[in-house]
């Protein structure tokens, strides 16, 4: 979905860099796999051909967060009432 992002956080040697890989048009959506020492993070398509692809080391992966794109309110939406702590 157009907005979903994906924020990868490695380790340069010493310091960190971070990347951000969106979907950047309707329809498309970021996927995440990983497997054989690598994160592989895809933007595809409906069809579920990759626009653009972005690997990493899984071992200089230090965080990967997954966004997704906010959806806007629907009318049979309940409202979310907070959790209470029990003392």
């Amino acid at each position: 979905m157009k907005g979903d992002r994906v924020e990868v956080v490695i380790d340069a040697g010493g310091a960190t860099r971070t990347y951000e890989i969106e979907a950047t048009r309707a329809g498309r959506r970021v996927d995440v796999t990983h497997g054989r020492g690598l994160v592989e993070v895809t933007e595809t398509t409906r069809g579920g051909t990759p626009v653009r692809t972005a690997r990493f080391m899984s071992g200089r992966v230090l965080a990967l967060v997954e966004h997704p794109a906010a959806r806007p309110g629907l009318d049979d939406d309940e409202p979310v009432t907070p959790l209470r702590r029990s003392a």
